[in-house]
């Protein structure tokens, strides 16, 4: 959605797409994704993808490392400015301006203070389509978990929980909407939890035109 704002807002040229993703895995951390689909979502929106590989024992000192290599070459190259899909979490975008500052670059938040429930009801209307890949089973039911993220799962999520997940309640991968020119081939796989915590959904990449969910 981000990407999408910023795109549509026309005053920003986006160079490159940046992840992390843990190498032991061959996936983005928290949200489970398989870095071929990552690496899907990236031609599908025509834009570089750039990979910073973390290990699974990762601290955040070696985090910030890596991250800082990659960032710098960008600065060097004249790029300033870093975006994010932050919305309301303070302490996030500190964190992220703090980081950005030992390189001399700027974060960019096109979302910043929206309302989340208008938020995430305007990423459907947009036709925006995704799959719940991870939840936070201490703040929302498991069984969330390899559901769309539609207007049903809005209206059954509990009031506790932010209707973007901004609070870390659960995460998706997102495979349709008017930022990619065709839908993402992929199937909901194995749900399972892990840390006695997360509840994984697998989304698997598939042959064919659409997306079976």
């Amino acid at each position: 959605m981000a990407l999408h704002e910023l795109r549509t807002g026309g005053e920003h040229e986006v160079v490159a797409l940046l992840t992390t993703i843990t190498e032991d895995y061959d996936r983005i951390s928290m949200h489970g994704i398989r870095r071929a689909l990552v690496e899907e979502q990236a031609l599908r929106i025509g834009l570089p993808l750039e990979t910073v590989y973390i290990t699974k024992d990762a601290s955040n000192e070696d985090y910030e490392a890596r991250m800082r290599e990659m960032l710098t070459r960008y600065r060097e190259e004249g790029i300033s400015l870093v975006a994010f899909g932050d919305i309301f979490l303070e302490e996030v975008r500190k964190y992220r301006e703090d980081n950005l500052a030992k390189v001399a670059m700027k974060g960019l938040f096109p979302l910043w203070k929206r309302d989340t429930a208008v938020l995430a009801r305007a990423f459907i209307m947009a036709g925006f389509k995704a799959i719940i890949t991870c939840v936070d089973t201490h703040q929302l039911d498991g069984s969330f978990a390899g559901r769309s993220f539609d207007e049903s799962f809005l209206a059954e999520l509990p009031p506790s929980v932010d209707p973007c997940g901004e609070n870390g309640e659960f995460h998706s991968f997102v495979y349709d909407g008017p930022i990619f020119p065709k839908p993402i081939a992929c199937t909901v796989g194995e749900v399972v939890l892990r840390n006695e915590r997360f509840s994984y959904c697998d989304v698997l990449p598939v042959s064919g035109e659409r997306v079976s969910v």
